[in-house]
């Protein structure tokens, strides 16, 4: 039973290398085609995937057996779109994609004043959203684990078109700590996920679908230190290849010592709210491959 997250995403370079190949020579149909296989495979012969998610779907959601195992293979299914989207944008190897950006004027706003925290979710295509900080006049700093993307980082390398995000890796001599300061003394803006952590780090519980679970006090802790305002975000896979970025009103959490805890629960709580919504209007889109919830 996988009871925490391990560090390692679904995903990794062989198969995005694998997706890479067929949107060059053969094209995005095809890509999408493959998961017709793919996906039923990882249902039936991948139980570390398979069972954290049923009870998602199951005990969570409340969906009945029969519903739950069909949403396997539709979060499956969605799931490699989203990878192959995310290869196709990232390579610029495809151009047919069409976006609806709703609260970006936000984003312009922090870029222009004090900078700040973009929180986002593995909900929906989080290195979409990402990719799509490019209409951001600012300079924007995206906070990865060093050994969960590495790999796939240089892969993308040798095809991306574009590279106009910095990546701070986060390391275990703490030194993304030191990048993310320089970047807030700086008044730049820091895009980092707030729903997962690794063993060991600082955690906070919170109510999410009416259960609970942890939730890293990182991302939120920092946006609180150096009193910068916190935006949540997602970027949801719509049908015929649109997708939807929707960022949420800043709101910056009083920093006093004396008021710290409560303001480190206040965001946490706006941010499972956020979460809440977003899952109830897209569960299929729910991309934690393990046992999130306590």
């Amino acid at each position: 039973m996988t009871v925490q997250w391990e560090g390692k995403t679904r995903g990794g370079a062989a198969g995005n290398g694998v997706f890479v190949f067929l949107l060059k020579y053969i094209g995005l149909k095809a890509a999408y085609g493959l998961l017709v296989l793919v996906a039923p495979y990882f249902v039936l012969f991948s139980p570390k995937a398979r069972e954290p998610m049923y009870f998602y779907f199951h005990r969570i959601l409340g969906f009945n057996p029969l519903k739950s195992f069909f949403y396997l293979f539709k979060n499956n299914y969605v799931f490699g779109q989203v990878l192959i989207d995310k290869v196709a944008l990232m390579a610029g190897l495809n151009s047919r994609f069409t976006f609806e950006f709703e609260g970006e004027e936000f984003l312009h706003q922090m870029a222009a004043d004090k900078g700040g925290f973009i929180v986002g979710s593995h909900m929906g295509n989080w290195e979409i959203a990402g990719h799509l900080l490019k209409r951001i006049k600012a300079k924007v700093h995206i906070v990865m684990l060093e050994s969960e993307h590495e790999k796939i980082k240089t892969m993308l390398d040798e095809v991306m078109t574009q590279k106009s995000m910095h990546i701070i890796p986060i390391k275990e001599d703490l030194s993304h700590l030191f990048a993310i300061r320089e970047a807030m003394e700086k008044n730049e803006l820091i895009a980092i996920h707030g729903d997962r952590f690794l063993p060991g780090s600082k955690t906070v519980t919170m109510n999410l679908m009416g259960h609970e679970a942890d939730f890293p006090a990182g991302p939120f802790s920092l946006a609180i230190k150096y009193n910068k305002p916190m935006t949540f975000i997602s970027a949801i896979r719509k049908p015929k290849l649109h997708y939807h970025f929707y960022a949420s009103s800043p709101k910056t959490y009083p920093s006093q010592r004396a008021s710290f805890e409560l303001s480190l629960n206040s965001a946490l709580s706006d941010y499972t709210l956020f979460l809440t919504k977003t899952i109830r209007q897209h569960p299929e889109q729910w991309f934690n491959y393990y046992y999130f919830w306590k």
